[in-house]
């Protein structure tokens, strides 16, 4: 019986950084209804902001981006955490921050969340070199 070669942080490390991502079933169409929702939701509340809705009043497009978002992000989690350490994650945990700003700063949330918004675009648009790049992994080069 061979064994598995050791990660780093033994058996809890491998748990969450898998030598090969996890197959999650009907992956691919869940993200693809979740992306579309959370891209929906997100640009009622961009629109809403820029035509002057209150938080109130966007209260359901807020809470159907968030629970989109945190549902993609689970499933991609859940695959292996070698996601956060990529390109593409990356550019979430920026745009988390750029949303964070939005909301410290909510007399220029707009603009930040329009920040924001580029940047999770740029982030799933970029090329795959790019979105898989391991930034972030010992002896990581450059992207091709």
């Amino acid at each position: 019986m061979e064994r598995e070669p050791k990660r780093e942080g033994g058996r809890f490390g491998a748990v969450l950084f898998p030598a090969e991502p996890r197959k999650f079933p009907w992956g691919r169409p869940l993200q693809v209804g979740l992306r579309t929702l959370h891209i929906i939701a997100m640009g009622m509340v961009l629109g809403g902001l820029a035509l002057g809705g209150t938080h109130k009043g966007l209260q359901p497009w807020i809470f159907a981006t968030f629970l989109s978002g945190v549902l993609l992000l689970g499933v991609d989690l859940w695959k292996s955490c070698d996601y956060l350490l990529q390109g593409a994650g990356l550019a979430v945990l920026l745009k988390l921050v750029l949303l964070g700003f939005g909301n410290l700063f909510p007399a220029a949330r707009l603009e930040w969340y329009v920040v924001a918004t580029a940047v999770a675009s740029i982030g799933s648009h970029m090329t795959s070199a790019w979105r898989h790049f391991p930034f972030l992994r010992k002896g990581a080069g450059n992207p091709k």
